[in-house]
């Protein structure tokens, strides 16, 4: 076909005459091919009659035999103010390519009045929807949002955006969509959207019995435009599904620690896949709740900044407790109080021990641009060997009541110096290490007060004096604030 006068008329002349109507052409420009659009009913007897018309060249091998592509459909956007307007296209692919739709084929008129493309007949609805949402502003952008897990975080999370439901639409142009509720039990969905009033009664009485695959599946099926998986759990389950989320194309917002502080490779792999897919992975409430600590990171670094040391407090639950253990209090009954305000896990060894807080510190270390595994996390355990040893919670209390000695001698120590006790996490030249520390008043945690976490950057611009992030990091509504403004962030795309 390359540089042959005459071949495009043979083909049209003989489709003319046979009154096989076209829809759309487009031909590339190195000549190698053309594609055209009919009705599916007239396909086959075109292509009869193309192979007809090119038998020799056929015979020859002068061209390749036509390829008939069914289940298609032209998605066109039309306008007067589309011409000589700038980002047009760019708008319409963006829109597409981000909901995973692919573009078989495009034409454009010189008059600029239309940009037609031929997609997946599947993927009409879910095409339409993106578009709209794209170019007319007078809609709000809709995100279709399926939810794991019904806790305390999930539940918060469904109250805020039932109540900031009507501020979201005036203010920031966006509707979320409930489109998918899961916990361990039961499972519900609906493509127009749950009713965050009547949820809870919903999901018991017309939940069909959940299973974490099938939900996955389902949500995949169901091909709705700008969805957001949202983990809400704290279980490596749903962690095992995020790339196959991501590979389609469906944006990721978690607070669930884990898929990020496993192995280095599957947090590499997990960003990788989430940006060869144009999709996002948001997880700010991984390492601070509500606090911008991921995105103040990301911030510097992206501005060209560069971070010589992170120094961070964020356990929540460990600051409660050193924030009162002071004067005549007992460690033992600060840990008891920690555990009946609900601040600490059903087992506070898995507070005290600081696996937590070593995940928090590793995330932020990757995040920083270090390839750590969490084994090269230094952890200096606060509690004594028989407290660790201890076979129930019980006798975990019990150990501690015996080594209060211990913990008084430390706080004795530190009020006859004039400091404070703290548990902290520290980055710096490529190393982690979370340790039991004593400060004085000139350092930036020495003033910390209830649950807060705080963490301090110095960096190439703030060496002088740190830039300081501080406030509640642990509850409920702190937590599912976090959530929810990684939602609105991945509407702002």
């Amino acid at each position: 076909m390359v540089g042959k006068s005459g071949f495009s008329g043979r083909l049209f002349s003989l489709l003319a005459r046979e009154q096989i109507n076209i829809v759309l052409i487009t031909q590339s420009s190195s000549e190698h091919s053309i594609t055209f659009a009919v009705q599916p009913n007239e396909a086959a007897k075109a292509k009869k009659l193309i192979e007809q018309e090119f038998e020799l060249e056929l015979l020859a091998k002068k061209l390749d035999h036509p390829v008939i592509e069914q289940h298609l459909a032209v998605l066109a956007i039309v306008g007067e103010n589309m011409k000589q307007t700038p980002g047009m296209s760019g708008k319409l692919f963006h829109a597409l390519g981000r909901n995973g739709i692919n573009v078989r084929a495009i034409a454009q008129g010189s008059s600029e009045y239309n940009i037609s493309v031929i997609i997946s007949r599947h993927d009409l609805a879910k095409a339409l929807n993106a578009v709209h949402d794209a170019f007319f502003v007078q809609l709000n952008k809709t995100l279709h949002a399926f939810c794991l897990g019904t806790g305390n975080i999930g539940t918060t999370l469904f109250n805020q955006l039932n109540q900031h439901s009507e501020f979201l639409q005036q203010n920031n142009g966006i509707q979320v969509k409930i489109a998918g509720i899961s916990n361990t039990r039961k499972m519900l969905f609906n493509a127009d959207g749950l009713s965050l009033d009547k949820w809870k009664d919903e999901l018991q009485t017309s939940g069909e019995k959940a299973e974490l695959s099938e939900f996955i599946a389902k949500m995949k099926e169901m091909n709705l435009p700008n969805c957001v998986f949202i983990d809400n759990t704290a279980s490596p389950k749903p962690v095992e599904f995020y790339e196959d989320i991501f590979k389609s194309n469906i944006s990721v917002v978690t607070c669930n620690k884990i898929g990020n502080s496993a192995s280095f490779s599957q947090y590499k792999t997990f960003r990788d896949t989430a940006r060869q897919h144009g999709v996002d992975f948001y997880y700010e409430t991984n390492v601070g709740a509500g606090l911008p600590i991921i995105r103040t990171l990301k911030d510097l670094m992206s501005s060209g900044d560069r971070v010589k040391r992170i120094e961070a407090i964020l356990s929540g639950t460990i600051s409660f407790i050193f924030n009162n253990f002071k004067g005549d209090a007992n460690f033992h009954d600060v840990v008891k109080l920690a555990q009946e305000k609900g601040y600490t896990e059903p087992d506070p060894r898995d507070d005290l021990r600081g696996t937590d807080f070593m995940r928090k510190i590793l995330i932020l270390a990757r995040d920083a641009g270090y390839a750590m595994e969490a084994a090269d996390v230094q952890i200096e355990s606060m509690l004594p060997q028989s407290c660790l040893d201890a076979e129930t919670v019980e006798d975990f209390y019990a150990a501690l009541k015996k080594e209060d000695a211990h913990f008084t001698k430390l706080k004795e120590q530190a009020e006859a110096e004039k400091k404070v006790l703290r548990y902290i996490g520290k980055l710096e030249d490529g190393k982690a290490a979370i340790t039991l520390q004593m400060v004085d008043e000139n350092h930036p945690f020495y003033m910390l007060s209830g649950s807060d976490n705080i963490i301090s950057f110095t960096t190439d611009r703030y060496k002088d004096r740190p830039l300081v992030v501080k406030g509640p990091g642990a509850g409920a509504e702190v937590t599912a604030a976090g959530v929810f403004a990684d939602l609105i962030n991945v509407g702002a795309n």
